[in-house]
């Protein structure tokens, strides 16, 4: 069979296998995949060559990259110490007491054979702890150590790997090489993965800021970046590329605000590449792995030397072997953890107990036991090798099947799934991750406002030089939406507060205009007729703030009574400008300055140690800022931008900032926080704001 057609069947397994697991759903998709693999392997001779350096490549890089990429990093760097213990010193605990053991039960394994199917075994599988994860409902914990070690171990796990199977080769062994080796493997794959992002990262955002803003040449980019990484750090610089591309992918996740927030469609494109990719993926190797399973238990099962049930027998005492390690050792753990000391040894034991079920191990396993060589150097055949691929493919199948079988008997926790590389829950006072919901279903209102302040947020990213005045426009109009929404969410004494605060401040700005007019005035920057005519408006603000600030504030377009006022305003400046040329100048240079001292009063109020900033409400804050700025931008661009180029920049912006409202909504969708018929609604809501959109685009046009 062809490349071609093995890939073409290897697609069409995976598409049947997840139409099965949607009737079957307590069945893993991965273990549906593994057995329609191993079918076509017994019933159609179906061989596939696996060759471990194009298996990691092609599968295990763009796979951990993208666990990296979603991992939430915050539980990331709270759980360093686990993750970095069982990932590491775990590993090599499990490596030299599991192989000892593997020898002691059975005697004709060389004791650097029965080392090396250890290490080998040590490592969980990431993906294959995602396959489960999405069955059964672990606590968050467990989840992402889990998910957190299976990121890292395996480096480790294939370095042991590899100096177990060269004793067994050569029967020489360097522990001073050995450690070197790790070290540089380890840490040198760590900076190359730190470098070599950053420097993608660099690349994209200047590309985009230069306007080659190619939304299929920035996709295309980022799916090439894990394997770009992985072959420059493996074949360059031989260290560990599974260790860069992690951390390629937690690095990326941590940047990448710095650009999608520019090119929301860059986001949203990729990502949904990034879904098909991984789908097929993730999808064929499991496929894979059932196709190689037999090929992996022929040996054992048609050899004299090795009765099938003991082989069998040696399965589960290996993962019995396996599990008792990882139990005692995360128990253990605990015991010195500040966290776990207070609770009682039971609860102790069964984290401990989840730790070692949870721990499944997958196709990595699987792709590494079967570079074991035939022979040894010195001729002699490798001793024991098709038991130890028996081993390994049996401990796969029944650590996924125990985790299935068991682990719904044991955690009773009805809290919704976080599963490993889903975003967590954006916290109000973070800027950096914005403002999504803190429950497992919200209210439609709670949903709406989540959408239009990542509207908001992407209009921000993307405000540059020149369209600073269409972007506040654009923020303006959905500050008012977000105030009203926020007003029915909280409640009217939160509404009141709001006011009050929108009171409070705006009479700070008045009066720190108004003392900078008295400085313009004394200092001769604008004539008598500029200064009374700035000081009554002021002075009618400061009386009427009270009566007139939610309204005024509030609302983003002018109303009858303003738009009298506008009118009359431009007129008379029409005919001031008429009588005295300057007097325009003058009129401009004092708006814009008195606009810049009601930003600097707001500034000097908040950073007053009387004033506890905490306690104000920041969308006001933010609202108020915003309009100042966009008098400011307004006077500056009045005579460089014309009507139609500003409309087209609202125009633009706005389409964006619809297809950041969609990814909002995506998000909100595939986390569940929505129900099915609010998803509906909002994105009738999206849709309604996209076609009043295009009808004005038709119209200008």
């Amino acid at each position: 069979m062809t490349i071609i057609e093995t890939v073409i069947g290897l697609v069409l397994l995976v598409l049947l296998s997840n139409l099965i697991n949607h009737y079957f759903k307590f069945i893993p998709v991965s273990l549906i995949q593994i057995f329609l693999g191993t079918c076509c392997a017994l019933l159609f001779k179906l061989k596939i060559d696996l060759d471990s350096s194009w298996f990691l490549l092609l599968f295990i890089a763009p796979l951990l990259y993208n666990d990296g990429r979603k991992f939430p990093k915050e539980e990331l760097w709270k759980l360093k110490g686990a993750i970095f213990n069982n990932a590491i010193i775990l590993v090599f605990i499990t490596m030299l007491l599991g192989g000892y053991l593997i020898h002691l039960v059975i005697p004709n394994m060389p004791l650097a054979v029965g080392v090396s199917l250890a290490a080998i075994l040590a490592p969980t599988d990431p993906v294959a702890v995602h396959s489960i994860s999405k069955q059964v409902k672990l606590p968050p914990k467990i989840l992402h150590l889990v998910s957190g070690e299976s990121l890292i171990n395996d480096a480790s796990g294939l370095i042991g790997f590899k100096y177990a199977l060269a004793v067994a080769i050569t029967g020489y062994f360097s522990l001073t090489t050995a450690v070197g080796d790790l070290l540089y493997f380890g840490m040198f794959g760590l900076v190359l993965g730190f470098v070599l992002i950053s420097l993608v990262i660099f690349m994209i955002e200047w590309l985009i800021t230069k306007g080659f803003n190619d939304v299929v040449f920035n996709t295309v980019l980022q799916l090439c970046v894990p394997f770009i990484i992985y072959i420059v750090t493996e074949e360059t610089f031989h260290a560990s590329g599974v260790i860069a591309v992690v951390v390629a992918g937690v690095i990326f996740a941590s940047k990448r605000y710095s650009f999608i927030r520019i090119q929301p469609e860059i986001n949203l494109v990729s990502e949904r590449t990034w879904d098909l990719l991984i789908y097929l993926l993730n999808g064929i190797m499991f496929t894979i792995l059932g196709v190689e399973l037999p090929v992996a238990m022929r040996g054992t099962i048609e050899s004299e030397n090795v009765d099938t049930l003991s082989a069998i027998l040696f399965v589960f005492v290996m993962w019995g072997i396996l599990l008792l390690i990882r139990v005692v050792w995360t128990y253990c753990y605990q015991l010195f953890t500040r966290d776990y000391q207070r609770i009682s040894a039971k609860k102790r034991l069964k984290i401990a107990f989840l730790s070692g079920i949870s721990g499944v191990r997958g196709a990595i396993t699987m792709a590494a036991v079967l570079t074991i060589p035939t022979e040894t150097a010195t001729g002699d055949p490798f001793p024991e090798r098709s038991l130890v691929l028996f081993v390994a493919a049996g401990v796969i199948i029944l650590s996924m099947v125990v985790a299935v079988v068991v682990l719904p008997f044991i955690v009773h926790d009805p809290t919704e799934l976080k599963t490993r590389g889903v975003l967590e829950p954006f916290n109000e006072d973070d800027d950096e991750a914005g403002d999504a919901p803190e429950m497992a279903q919200i209210s439609n209102t709670r949903a709406k406002l989540y959408i239009l302040k990542s509207a908001v947020r992407s209009l921000e990213e993307q405000r540059r030089q020149a369209n600073q005045l269409a972007v506040y426009h654009l923020i303006l109009e959905y500050q008012f939406m977000i105030k009203r929404l926020e007003a029915v969410e909280q409640g009217q004494s939160a509404s009141d507060a709001a006011t009050a605060d929108q009171i409070k401040l705006q009479r700070v700005a008045l009066k720190g205009q108004l003392a900078e007019l008295e400085r313009l005035h004394n200092t001769n920057q604008i004539r008598e007729k500029v200064y009374f005519k700035f000081n009554r408006s002021l002075q009618n603000q400061l009386r009427n703030a009270k009566h007139k600030a939610k309204l005024r504030q509030e609302w983003p377009f002018p109303t009858v009574s303003e738009s009298v006022r506008r009118f009359w305003r431009i007129f008379s400046l029409w005919v001031g400008i008429k009588r005295d040329e300057n007097y325009g100048t003058e009129f401009r240079y004092a708006e814009r300055m008195l606009a810049k001292a009601a930003i600097s009063s707001l500034s000097a109020y908040l950073k007053n140690p009387e004033v506890n900033e905490k306690e104000l409400n920041r969308e006001v804050l933010y609202h108020l800022i915003i309009t100042y700025r966009s008098v400011i931008e307004k006077q500056k661009s009045l005579d460089s931008l014309g009507k139609q180029e500003y409309q087209e920049q609202v125009r633009k912006l706005r389409f964006k900032s619809i297809a950041a409202q969609r990814l909002a909504l995506q998000y909100l969708v595939e986390q569940g926080y929505v129900t099915h018929q609010s998803a509906i609604n909002l994105q009738q809501y999206i849709n309604h704001e996209e076609s009043l959109n295009l009808r004005a685009s038709v119209v200008a046009d």
